[in-house]
């Protein structure tokens, strides 16, 4: 019925003729414009374009329907029916072979592997992973039930693969690297449906250079996977846009949403982009329905979380409170972002672009963010890292921009445009890459620290951790410490369902300590954190009773040896 009327509306204008194909193609002609245009109406099949002439029509005013991506400055929306885009725009009109989610995968695992291991370090936030991953299933759930619950599905996640693969930094860090391939294809992908195969590719390389992907790629954290979630969820709403949406393009997206907010509920912001990208292409009631219904569910879900984990809210209070300085950051993704979005050719409203996707998922989450740190300090970049997203799509549709201009001068080097990109942000960018595969790019390293225990303890000696989150090196390679006594521990962080397990109150620990002769001290450097009575009452008793007789400091941690002075009190 809609071709038919389509027809007979052309007709009855007398300046353009339909008719459907025999492969299900619809063609749209224009005697006058001499103009072709094919645009495949079975869902799921690419677009694509023949253009007889070179330029676009003279008089747009001869044309009934023209698609958005006949002509570059044109300013009539596409066609669509219920809500759904029927036409994406696309640059370049030749078919991809799937390279525009190909080569930003590739390149993403490319530079996931090189360096992986780091040199076998591993940074206390990685630690926190590490040695909950080794804990078996019900001291992970007693663990949740005070503390990182916000990490839970990731940790259960984790868990698995240490179980099957065994505990190792490869282990530790290939799932990140492997979500951030995940992520720069899904960019890739949603750059071509946009905008066309070379948008695609370079915001898809965009991302994976990106200096924040690049250092969580390889971290045993969560925020790769939200990333991976955020950007599966993007593509599948572009792509219920683009072909009528689909109940299973809806189904799919809810699944991809909720899994985000599992690993991490601040990332349901991506909700509110979605929602300003809908509003920006004008969405019929057809999308805004299955969107509604669907994102109430996805609330629903994860609401428990939310609300049991405000209960552990105590464990971001060291986020320092958000200063005028830390939003230099933001402002500069802003400037780039919105310098893409206003080149975009195809930015008007109404329209699904680049823009209109890219724009509210790198600014709607930043702003969420900042806004909550007025409430509560939590601003940390890696909690809304899935907002890059957005900026690569952007970068890649200035990148698009730029393609555009040299073809409409010198036609013969517009293929080289991304590729020469490429290239200079590569190296422009080498020393930031060498930097993040090296163990001082963390602010610490506990296995090298453990290391230095091994060497220095000797038979008959005791340890203690200042603060007593350093017990984590202890936690994390148990066999350098195998041997010594940890005088301070009340309560192992296994039996306590904490990280850091529980220490005796002060008065055992200063019986305990005076009670030896020879203590390990492992620390942070370059000074030693003393705030709680119980570390106060260990360097009181080092500095009165015992001696420095050894200092071995590594990257952000010590190790101290002290002996007793005097004889010790048995």
């Amino acid at each position: 019925m809609f071709w038919f009327a389509l027809k007979v509306a052309g007709i009855l204008a007398g300046k353009v003729w339909v008719k459907r194909s025999s492969d299900d193609m619809l063609i749209i002609r224009s005697p006058a414009a001499l103009l072709q245009r094919a645009v495949p109406t079975v869902p799921g099949r690419r677009a694509r374009e023949e253009l007889r002439t070179p330029h676009c029509p003279a008089s747009r005013s001869e044309i009934l329907y023209l698609m958005p991506s006949v002509c570059e400055s044109s300013s009539i929306p596409p066609i669509s029916r219920g809500g759904a885009v029927l036409d994406p725009s696309a640059t370049n009109p030749r078919r991809s072979y799937g390279v525009s989610w190909l080569i930003p995968l590739l390149g993403a695992l490319a530079l996931g592997l090189w360096g992986l291991s780091r040199q076998g370090s591993v940074w206390r936030d990685e630690a926190a992973t590490w040695q909950v991953a080794t804990r078996s299933t019900p001291e992970i759930w007693h663990l949740l039930q005070n503390i990182d619950v916000v990490h839970g599905a990731y940790y259960l996640l984790m868990h698995a693969l240490f179980e099957c693969f065994g505990a190792g930094t490869t282990t530790l860090r290939l799932p990140s690297v492997i979500a951030t391939g995940i992520a720069a294809a899904c960019v890739g992908r949603i750059g071509e449906r946009l905008a066309g195969t070379w948008v695609g590719i370079a915001g898809g390389v965009a991302f994976v250079l990106l200096p924040a992907v690049q250092f969580h790629m390889q971290e045993g954290r969560p925020y790769a996977f939200v990333a991976a979630g955020a950007a599966i969820a993007t593509l599948l709403l572009v792509m219920a846009l683009q072909q009528r949406g689909r109940a299973v393009y809806w189904a799919a997206y809810g699944v991809a949403v909720t899994v985000s907010g599992l690993l991490n509920w601040l990332s349901l912001m991506m909700l509110s982009a979605h929602m300003a990208t809908l509003l920006w292409v004008r969405a019929g009631r057809g999308v805004w329905k299955p969107w509604t219904v669907v994102s109430s569910a996805v609330v629903i879900c994860v609401l428990p979380l939310i609300l049991f984990s405000r209960g552990q809210s105590g464990q971001v209070s060291w986020i320092p409170p958000l200063t005028w300085h830390m939003l230099i950051g933001p402002a500069i993704l802003f400037l780039i972002g919105g310098t893409g979005a206003l080149l975009d050719p195809s930015r008007g409203v109404g329209r699904l672009s680049a823009a209109a996707v890219g724009l509210p998922l790198l600014m709607i989450p930043q702003l969420g963010l900042i806004g909550l740190s007025l409430i509560q300090p939590l601003y940390l970049e890696r909690y809304v890292l899935f907002s890059e997203l957005g900026l690569a799509l952007l970068i890649g549709s200035l990148i698009g921009s730029a393609l555009q201009a040299v073809r409409s001068r010198r036609p013969g080097l517009a293929d080289l445009v991304v590729p020469v990109v490429v290239v200079f942000a590569t190296v422009g960018l080498l020393p930031q890459l060498l930097a993040k595969r090296s163990p001082a790019s963390r602010v610490d390293d506990v296995r090298a620290v453990a290391a230095d225990v091994q060497r220095l303890k000797e038979a008959g000696n005791v340890v203690l951790f200042i603060p007593s989150a350093r017990r984590d090196t202890k936690s994390v390679t148990p066999d350098d410490f195998s041997g010594l006594r940890d005088i301070a521990l009340a309560q192992s962080p296994e039996a306590s369902g904490t990280l850091k397990g529980v220490e005796a109150d002060p008065g055992r620990i200063r019986t305990a300590m005076l009670a030896e002769q020879r203590i390990l001290l492992v620390t942070d450097v370059p000074g030693i954190p003393v705030n709680t009575e119980r570390d106060k009452t260990k360097m009181s008793v080092l500095k009165q009773y015992f001696a420095i007789v050894a200092v071995k400091r590594t990257h952000g941690r010590q190790v101290r040896v002290y002996e007793r002075l005097g004889p010790s009190r048995q």
